[in-house]
């Protein structure tokens, strides 16, 4: 995996978390063949992250996601480290708020078609949500 297209550690302990899902994420498109310029984790409540890619030499395209929509793709309009990624052409990829790095690049080949969902609140903290993501960090440092 090229270490310069995940994304880097956060300040923020708690949006610093979501780091390893994102940094898998860049690893499986990488791995099915989208061509990853970059990525970042962007402000909390909610928490979300960005992963730029290019699918043509015209035009940029990014991948979003928070922990309460999940993912989203898009033609990337603007948006940096800590300021909020904007998209035009929005489509959400589906699979729930953290669906399986693999599964989420195998929605990527076929499309993302899913409609807007909200899966959970940012404010639900104690539903289990950042014990998933501790575990995941876990098993992919182990």
């Amino acid at each position: 995996m090229n270490q310069s297209n995940t994304p880097e550690t956060h300040p923020d302990p708690w949006v610093d978390l979501i780091r390893d899902y994102v940094a898998e994420a860049v690893h499986a498109l990488t791995h099915r063949g989208f061509q990853v310029k970059r990525s970042w984790l962007d402000p909390r409540d909610p928490r979300d992250a960005t992963i730029l890619y290019t699918s043509s030499p015209a035009e940029s395209r990014a991948l979003v996601w928070d922990e309460e929509t999940g993912w989203r793709e898009g033609t990337f309009r603007d948006g940096r480290p800590g300021v909020r990624t904007t998209l035009s052409d929005v489509m959400f990829v589906g699979g729930g708020p953290l669906v399986g790095t693999d599964e989420l690049a195998r929605r990527m080949l076929d499309g993302p078609r899913s409609g807007r969902l909200v899966y959970r609140s940012y404010r639900d903290v104690r539903d289990g949500f950042d014990d998933t993501l501790r575990d995941h960090r876990r098993l992919t440092r182990q």
